[in-house]
C-alpha cells in the first residue's frame, strides 16, 4: 500500500488490499495501460498529486479488500435500507397466520431485529443511561407506538427485537465444546486450504466471530483457514433461529421475514452478505424450494446508523420511552422465547473482555474440568496480546494455554506464527517438514480486528459524534473506557430488573444439573439447542456452524472487477456506510 495512504478512521476493517487502486484515480488520464496498473508511490509524488483520501466508495471499486459482488452487497446495507424495506409493504397480519395456518395468498413480509449488548453500551454511554434503558429506547424506536411505526407509508415496525447476548451464550458452549472435542482426537484429517472439508478445527483453534479478520484470512492468509472454528457467530446464530423457528411456527416461508440486526462494526455487513449464511445451507431439500437464497440475517446497521435511522423518520431518540414495551406479541415458541429473555442472561466480567468472553468461557470450563489447577496469564508486547496457562500443582506440564490477539498489528505476528514451516529446497539443506501451527503450542486463540474489542467497532458512536460540556471533554480512549463500564454494568442498576421485567414467556426452570460454568448452564444451553433442531426437524450441525473458503483478488487480472460499473452503483445509493 502507498505511503500516503491513511486507514487509520477504518480501525474495524482489517487493511486495504496491497493492489488498492485508489492512487490511480488521483493521477491525470494517461494511455489506457497506464491507467490500470499500479502505480507507486514514487510515481505519485512526482505526478504532485494531491494526498488521497479513503472512502467507502473507493473501496467498493475494488476487490483487493472487497470483492465487487461483497461491494455492492454490502453498500445495501444501511438505515434508509431499512426504511425502504419497511415502507414497501404493510406487514403480515399475525391474527391472520392464526386463523387461517400460515400465510398463503398473503403479501408483506414480518419484520424481526437483533441487538447487540456493544450498542446498548454505546447509546448508555452518549446518554447517560444505562444499558438496559439503552435497551428499552432501541425497543421503543424499532417496536414502539413512538417509534418507527408512528410514521412511513405503511406504519410498520418490528414485532419482535431480541438480545444477541442468548444466542452468545449458545456459541460459548458450542465453542467450550468444539475446543475439548479438539483436544481429544489424538489425529486430524489434512484438509484443503479452503477450510471447507473439515468439522473440527485444527489447534490452535481460532475464533471465527468477527467478520474483519474472518474476510482477511480468507483473502491474505489461506492457510489459517483449517484452524478457524467452525461456529457461526452470534448474529449468524441469531438470524438462522429466527428464519427457521418463525418460518416453521408460523408456516410462512423465509423469505417473509425480514431480519435487521444491529451490531458494533461495518464488517457485520460483511459476514451478512456471504453466500454459507442463507438458508440453501439450512433448508431441507424439495422439489418445490426456490432457487433463490434467503440471507439470515437481510440487512445490518451500526449504532451511529441506529441513531440516522431515527434522525430521518423524523423522531428524537433521546426523547423515546425510557421503559420497556407495554405489550409485546408473544414468541410462537414458549421454550426459545424464555431463552431470549433477557433476565436470563448475565452480564460480562471485565476479565471477559468486550468481545463476547469466548476465551474467557472456554477457560473456566477447563477450570470446571480440573477443580485443582490454577491459570495464570502474561502480558504481551501490547495490552491486546495476553497469553494464559493452566496448570495444576500435581504436574509441571500446563494443561491448557491459550491466547488473546485483538489489532490488525497483533494479528499479523499471529499469522506469521501459524505458517507452517517449509523443507528447504537447497542440496543438504535441513529444513524442517511442514506443522500445523508453526510452533505455536496454544489451544485456543481469541482473534478481534478492533483494538480493544468491539466496543471499539467502527460503526460505535464516537467522542466526537457526541456534544461534550469543555469541563466535561475526554479523549477517544476515556470515552472508551466509558463505553466498556457501561458494558459491563448490564442490568444492574437502581430497581430496573423489578421494573424491566418484560419477559415473553415462563422462565426457564431453575438449574439443578450442578454444570454452571461462568454462570451458564450447559444442560439448559444445550436442551434449547436440542429443541431448536428438533422442533425444525433440521441437524444441529447445519445450524451451528459454517464453513470458509481461499478468496482470490481479481485486481490486475483480465476481465477482474468492473471498477468503473461498481463505482457508479455505490454512488447512486450513497455509499452505503
Amino acid at each position: 500500500m502507498s505511503a500516503i495512504l491513511s486507514a487509520d478512521d477504518l480501525n474495524d476493517f482489517i487493511s486495504p488490499g496491497v493492489a488498492c487502486i485508489k492512487p490511480v484515480e488521483t493521477l491525470p488520464k494517461q494511455a489506457p495501460e497506464e491507467i490500470n496498473a499500479l502505480t507507486t508511490e514514487d510515481k505519485i509524488h512526482r505526478e504532485n498529486s494531491l494526498p488521497a483520501q479513503i472512502s467507502l466508495t473507493d473501496c467498493l471499486a475494488c476487490s483487493g479488500c472487497v470483492t465487487s459482488a461483497e461491494a455492492v452487497l454490502v453498500s445495501l446495507q444501511s438505515h434508509s435500507e431499512v426504511l425502504y424495506a419497511l415502507d414497501s409493504q404493510p406487514s403480515i397480519d399475525l391474527s391472520y397466520l392464526a386463523n387461517n395456518h400460515g400465510a398463503q395468498g398473503q403479501d408483506g413480509k414480518l419484520f424481526v431485529a437483533s441487538v447487540s449488548p456493544q450498542v446498548r453500551a454505546s447509546l448508555a454511554a452518549t446518554y447517560g443511561v444505562s444499558e438496559t434503558r439503552a435497551g428499552w429506547m432501541i425497543d421503543q424506536l424499532l417496536g414502539g407506538p413512538e417509534g418507527l411505526a408512528s410514521g412511513g407509508k405503511h406504519g410498520n415496525g418490528f414485532t419482535w427485537i431480541v438480545d444477541t447476548n442468548a444466542m452468545r451464550e449458545a456459541s460459548l458452549v458450542l465453542g467450550a465444546e468444539e475446543v475439548a472435542e479438539s483436544m481429544s482426537q489424538d489425529t486430524q484429517s489434512t484438509p484443503s486450504d479452503d477450510g471447507a472439508s473439515i468439522t473440527t478445527p485444527k489447534k490452535p483453534i481460532l475464533s471465527s466471530a468477527c467478520p474483519g479478520w474472518i474476510c482477511y484470512a480468507e483473502k491474505t492468509h489461506p492457510h489459517v483457514l483449517p484452524h478457524l472454528s467452525r461456529l457461526k457467530s452470534p448474529q449468524a446464530l441469531t438470524g438462522t433461529l429466527l428464519k427457521t423457528v418463525l418460518s416453521q411456527r408460523l408456516n410462512i416461508r423465509p423469505d417473509q421475514i425480514w431480519h435487521v440486526s444491529i451490531m458494533p462494526c461495518f464488517d457485520k455487513k460483511l459476514e451478512a452478505s456471504r453466500e454459507e449464511l442463507t438458508d440453501i445451507y439450512w433448508r431441507p431439500s424439495s422439489p418445490n424450494s426456490p432457487t433463490q437464497a434467503v440471507r439470515d440475517v437481510d440487512c445490518v446497521i451500526t449504532a451511529r446508523e441506529l441513531i440516522m435511522l431515527a434522525d430521518t423518520r423524523g423522531i428524537g431518540f433521546p426523547n423515546l420511552p425510557r421503559r420497556p414495551l407495554s405489550s409485546q406479541i408473544p414468541f410462537p415458541d414458549s421454550t426459545i422465547s424464555a431463552f431470549f429473555s433477557p433476565k436470563k442472561h448475565r452480564s460480562q466480567v471485565p476479565e471477559a473482555g468486550t468481545s463476547g468472553g469466548y476465551l474467557h468461557h472456554i477457560l473456566q470450563a477447563q477450570l470446571f474440568l480440573h477443580p485443582d489447577s490454577t491459570l495464570t496469564s502474561t502480558r504481551g508486547r501490547n495490552a491486546d496480546v495476553v497469553e494464559y496457562k493452566i496448570t495444576s500443582s500435581t504436574s509441571p506440564t500446563p494443561i491448557f494455554k491459550a491466547a488473546r490477539y485483538y489489532g490488525f498489528r497483533n494479528i499479523q505476528n499471529l499469522v506469521r506464527k501459524l505458517k507452517p514451516v517449509k523443507k528447504s529446497r537447497l542440496p543438504g539443506g535441513r529444513g524442517q517438514a511442514s506443522k500445523a501451527g508453526g510452533g505455536m503450542d496454544f489451544t485456543y486463540v481469541e482473534v478481534m480486528a478492533c483494538p480493544g474489542g468491539c466496543t471499539n467497532g467502527g460503526g460505535q458512536i464516537k467522542v466526537d459524534d457526541v456534544t461534550l460540556k469543555p469541563e466535561t471533554a475526554m479523549s477517544q480512549k476515556e470515552w472508551l473506557n466509558r463505553v466498556d463500564e457501561a458494558y459491563y454494568s448490564m442490568s444492574e442498576s437502581e430497581g430496573e430488573d423489578e421494573e424491566g421485567d418484560s419477559k415473553m414467556a415462563d422462565d426457564p426452570p431453575d438449574n439443578e444439573a450442578g454444570d454452571l460454568v461462568n454462570g451458564i448452564s450447559q444442560s439448559y444451553v444445550k436442551g434449547i439447542l436440542n429443541h431448536w433442531a428438533s422442533s425444525t426437524g433440521i441437524d444441529l450441525q447445519k445450524l451451528v456452524t459454517t464453513s470458509y473458503r481461499k478468496v482470490e483478488s481479481d485486481v490486475g487480472k483480465v476481465g477482474g472487477a468492473e471498477n468503473e460499473r461498481v463505482v457508479e452503483l455505490a454512488g447512486k445509493i450513497g455509499g452505503g456506510w
